[in-house]
């Protein structure tokens, strides 16, 4: 397509007939690996940690708050562990799952977030039943030199704020630019995404705004506690000995604030118990998905094609031609 799409990025979307072409598709796949090598070796001298560049690279990186729900993310990688230890999961294509984030100082169920991941990630590793069928690390010091590295290796953009409450995102458009399919919720510019990609393109789970709003007074975390065991299992690991907190009492703080609210929210304020099941079927589709290398490159070649319009030349000139007339 040349190089006129780097000043003009709407050129991206002559991107889209290569989609079609199994060539395209080969190379895009060799491209993807060449990146997930180097991210393999910059990991390795950073944090010591290997990754299998032959694994799905599924990578959550922004801001450690509680409305962008890492810790659905990392209930989520403990409920595929589970999954796999107990035969409930019979086939899985091996994947790493990355988080890279940081907390403000005195956010201290942010902090208990980030020790309940490391638990997490040292529970799986360490297991050699299932650790060659996944890996978790949490990247240290995430910072835009980190990201340099982590966005262009990923294959799977983990977008899961709750809906209604992501003003818009951006690392969603790096990702997607990148040729990431986007795993996420109908909120924040991961409506654009679908609407210029296609939702088939990507994976779209979980409660919509308006959804929210019909329950908002009568959703009842405990219920679905009480119901569901999945949801059970993976919630009692924050105070059962599974895991632990070492003694900071973090970890009974966010059972708490899910099953009996906190502070100023009610509980499960942002309804991680409610998406929860939606969004591990949702990975486990996608994982499926990925079997079938050649049709996966193409969904992420068509999101390489549409990502034309999130560029900020563009809304500099929609807001000439719209709001300022010029």
């Amino acid at each position: 397509i040349g190089d006129g799409w780097i000043t003009d990025f709407s050129q991206l979307s002559r991107l889209k007939p290569y989609a079609e072409d199994p060539i395209s598709r080969k190379q895009f796949l060799q491209i993807k690996h060449t990146k997930k090598d180097q991210l393999a070796d910059y990991m390795y001298r950073k944090d010591n940690f290997g990754l299998n560049t032959n694994n799905i690279f599924d990578i959550q990186v922004k801001r450690l708050h509680e409305y962008k729900r890492q810790l659905l993310n990392a209930f989520s990688i403990l409920d595929i562990y589970f999954g796999l230890k107990d035969g409930r999961i019979q086939e899985f294509y091996p994947t790493t799952f990355i988080f890279g984030a940081k907390a403000a100082p005195g956010y201290y169920r942010a902090k208990g977030i980030i020790k309940f991941i490391h638990e997490v990630a040292n529970l799986v590793n360490y297991d050699h039943a299932v650790n060659r069928k996944m890996q978790v690390v949490f990247v240290s010091n995430y910072n835009v030199s980190y990201a340099e590295k982590l966005i262009p290796a990923a294959d799977i953009s983990e977008q899961i704020s709750t809906a209604g409450t992501e003003a818009s995102g951006t690392s969603n458009m790096k990702f997607m630019m990148n040729g990431a399919v986007t795993m996420g919720t109908y909120d924040g510019a991961n409506i654009e995404i679908v609407q210029n990609a296609g939702e088939s393109n990507n994976y779209i789970f979980g409660a919509r705004v308006e959804d929210l709003q019909k329950i908002e007074n009568s959703y009842d975390p405990q219920k679905l506690y009480m119901e569901k065991p999945r949801i059970k299992r993976v919630m009692d690991t924050l105070i059962d000995g599974t895991l632990t907190d070492g003694g900071t009492g973090w970890f009974r703080e966010l059972y708490d604030s899910i099953l009996k609210g906190a502070s100023w929210h009610k509980p499960d304020h942002y309804y991680l118990l409610l998406d929860f099941l939606p969004y591990c079927e949702a990975r486990l589709r996608a994982n499926r998905d990925y079997v079938n290398r050649d049709e996966f490159a193409k969904k992420c070649l068509l999101n390489i094609a549409a990502a034309g319009p999130f560029t900020s030349d563009r809304t500099v000139r929609q807001y000439a031609d719209e709001i300022w007339h010029i």
